[in-house]
């Protein structure tokens, strides 16, 4: 199967869940996330905006601010195909929604790359070493091939998207922890060393 086949495949998996299903899924998976260790230590977080079908954030977003964390969310520039973290105050104002659903931040404080401690990134199917099937923008993918990047990846979704494998290209780059609704996984990305 290819990324597209695989991508329509998921997204129907994702938008066939009730929301009361989603719901239970994604305040199991904010609990796991915020008591890993990543999570408690970070000073600053990056984190998505949900789309409607996806793992709700919102949670763990509201328990970063309790503990005192900067906040981050991408700002997406279309024309440029890339993004930027931007630090956000609110879920409720301050945010514009695009044409495919996505909110994003219309102004806001970049956060400089090297500030991150913790991203927390979207995918439609992530596999056992770590590689994630995003959109199909490879705006993470860029995102994190920024050398000041040294924040530690966190995938982070529902236990129904966690896949033995996905086909990768050379720019792909894997995650080192994936967090669910049933589990938290670590990734070793160190082989031969």
């Amino acid at each position: 199967m290819d990324k597209a086949q695989l991508r329509r495949k998921l997204l129907d998996c994702l938008l066939a869940m009730s929301p009361e299903l989603r719901d239970e899924k994604s305040r199991k998976a904010c609990n796991h996330l915020v008591a890993t260790a990543h999570f408690q230590e970070a000073s600053t977080v990056m984190m998505f905006v949900s789309l409607p079908h996806e793992v709700d954030t919102s949670e763990a977003v509201l328990h970063a601010w309790q503990l005192g964390k900067v906040v981050a969310v991408p700002k997406i520039s279309w024309q440029q195909r890339h993004m930027i973290a931007v630090q956000i105050n609110s879920l409720e104002t301050g945010l514009s929604t695009s044409a495919s659903g996505l909110r994003t931040p219309i102004s806001g404080v970049p956060v400089p790359f090297g500030e991150i401690d913790l991203v927390v990134t979207p995918f439609l199917g992530i596999d056992r070493e770590g590689n994630r099937l995003g959109r199909g923008g490879a705006y993470y993918d860029r995102f994190f091939a920024n050398p000041e990047l040294r924040a530690h990846k966190c995938g982070f979704g529902f236990a129904e998207q966690f896949l033995d494998s996905i086909p990768t290209e050379d720019y792909d780059v894997p995650v080192d922890m994936l967090v669910t609704d049933e589990q938290v996984t670590h990734f070793d990305h160190r082989k031969g060393e």
